[in-house]
């Protein structure tokens, strides 16, 4: 067989990046194949996880969806009218109240003068209806997902008895119409398998060297040598240097399984406590923005709490008459059908507003205080000034 001629190391790699040619006799750039992502894969497969009576739907990283309720095994308890109402009064503010509110207004704006505040003459005051009607659904709503975790020697229990239904797990209610979470490892669904994105290896190729477990040198660019014929100190003339991602090598830690090689797979059941509310404020004409009530506190005039709640009747307001009706309606249709009502609060507050018409410098202003906090609104106060810090 006919011999094939040597090249030399100039022909086999070309030039180097500056120009120059290594010199004669001098050990060649090594070359490892070029940096490529490590793509695994995105999600487990299908096989991975066992079939379980009463789960079939539960997939992977999303859940199923969440699970209605099953029908109760005992009779519901029929909503009840509330508790009898008491007079509907609209409580009034004093002048002095209602002064000192605007003097404490003005003292906590930088750019306000107190003048206004402190000398205007109040010339009238008048109070306004408005009431807030709200109401609160406490449910519970639960889900299903599998999941999975590196695998340590923890209990594996599948197949040694049917799980339990995902409604029939036990879990720790917080306080009515408060929210909360709680996630559930659902008995006798876990079980071992081999890690899918290692294939059991424990570790994987390093994404950074494409598995070569060095890279490019980046003093020179790969040809091992200088300007000139000088050696590359920093890789020693091999025109490549090691990888400090995987520590030179070329392979690391499979993050899934965290090297065990093994995954522990089951069934996760997440229990959500949500108090889902509604409110609705009656309009009324006195001016002042509807949007600043959901800053403060009335006082309440209605409460009624029990496991459903029935409408409101008798309401000196009709129109909170209907609003009650309309929201219970909407809350016992919508909620029950993915989650279980657990508790129903619905309140009446009366919000006192007072327009205050005051005469400064001649000119007539107003100004509302509202709430049980005593906000004020003055969106046109007389006395302002444009503040610089320097």
């Amino acid at each position: 067989m006919d011999k094939q001629p040597i090249l030399s190391t100039s022909e086999c790699y070309g030039a180097t990046s500056s120009g120059y040619a290594p010199a004669a006799g001098a050990m060649p750039a090594m070359y490892a194949p070029p940096t490529s992502e490590i793509q695994g894969p995105s999600a487990p497969p299908a096989s991975m996880f066992d079939s379980v009576p009463g789960y079939e739907g539960t997939v992977a990283g999303g859940g199923g969806g969440f699970l209605p309720p099953p029908m109760p095994s005992f009779p519901v308890p029929q909503p009840e009218p509330g508790p009898s109402q008491p007079h509907w009064n609209i409580p009034s503010i004093s002048e002095d109240t209602a002064r000192e509110a605007f003097v404490l207004f003005a003292s906590n704006k930088c750019c306000y003068s107190s003048g206004p505040a402190k000398d205007g003459v109040i010339t009238g005051m008048e109070a306004f209806n408005t009431y807030r009607y709200r109401l609160e659904t406490f449910t519970e709503s639960r889900s299903t997902e599998w999941s999975q975790e590196p695998y340590r020697g923890q209990s594996v229990d599948a197949f040694s008895q049917p799980p339990p239904g995902p409604w029939d797990i036990p879990a720790k209610t917080p306080g009515f119409f408060q929210d909360g979470k709680q996630s559930i490892r659902v008995p006798y669904t876990s079980s071992v398998k081999t890690c899918h994105v290692c294939l059991g290896m424990g570790k994987r190729p390093c994404s950074e060297c494409a598995g070569a477990g060095n890279k490019v040198c980046w003093v020179c660019n790969g040809s091992g040598y200088r300007l000139s014929d000088d050696r590359c100190s920093h890789c020693n003339g091999r025109g490549r240097e090691n990888c400090s991602h995987c520590h030179g090598q070329g392979s690391k830690q499979c993050s899934t399984c965290h090297g065990k090689q093994q995954l522990l797979t089951y069934i996760n059941l997440t229990v959500k406590w949500t108090n889902n509310q509604d409110s609705y404020v009656v309009e009324q004409q006195s001016g002042l923005q509807v949007d600043n009530l959901s800053k403060v506190s009335g006082k309440e005039l209605f409460r009624d709490s029990q496991y459903l709640v029935y409408p409101v009747m008798g309401f000196p307001d009709p129109s909170v008459v209907r609003a009650a009706e309309r929201l219970v309606n909407e809350h016992q249709g919508k909620y029950s059908r993915t989650s279980r009502i657990l508790q129903q609060r619905q309140t009446i507050e009366l919000i006192p507003i007072t327009k205050v018409t005051y005469s400064w410098k001649g000119n007539s202003h107003i100004y509302f205080v509202y709430g049980n906090e005593f906000k004020v609104s003055a969106d046109n106060y007389p006395a302002t000034c444009c503040c610089t810090i320097m």
